[in-house]
């Protein structure tokens, strides 16, 4: 009979699309780091409250506010996620806080790419067909 464990393994796999210039993608796995549901669902909570405080801080500087401020502000936050998710990858580029910075300020979709590729990672495995 075969024996399987309740624990999950502290990281787990799985390949992201990352956009690239000119409509391509290219497929790179990643290292994820796992989560439990409860640390998973502070995590997000976490990154919605940030997302209201960023638009507060918008909406407070009115017309003063540029696209420059909103765009550095976006980096800021995908940098973030990106490297609280992600353990490894399989970029030729070494893993560190640099080259996470890097992937999201060359690709505008990279970060919600890495994101999305998590998420899809916890939902339900699909049966049948």
């Amino acid at each position: 009979m075969a024996r399987f464990k309740i624990a999950q393994n502290p990281t787990f796999k799985a390949d992201v699309d990352i956009p690239r210039v000119g409509g391509t993608t290219i497929k790179v796995p990643f290292e994820f780091k796992y989560r439990d549901r409860k640390e998973l669902a502070a995590l997000f909570a976490g990154w919605q409250e940030s997302a209201k405080e960023d638009q507060e801080r918008f909406k407070a500087k009115g017309d003063e506010l540029t696209l420059i401020e909103i765009t550095a502000s976006h980096i800021e936050r995908q940098v973030e996620q990106v490297a609280e998710l992600v353990t490894g990858w399989g970029f030729d580029d070494k893993f560190s806080p640099e080259s996470i910075r890097a992937l999201v300020e060359t690709s505008a979709g990279a970060g919600d790419a890495v994101v999305d590729a998590y998420q899809k990672a916890f939902s339900p495995a699909r049966l049948g067909n």
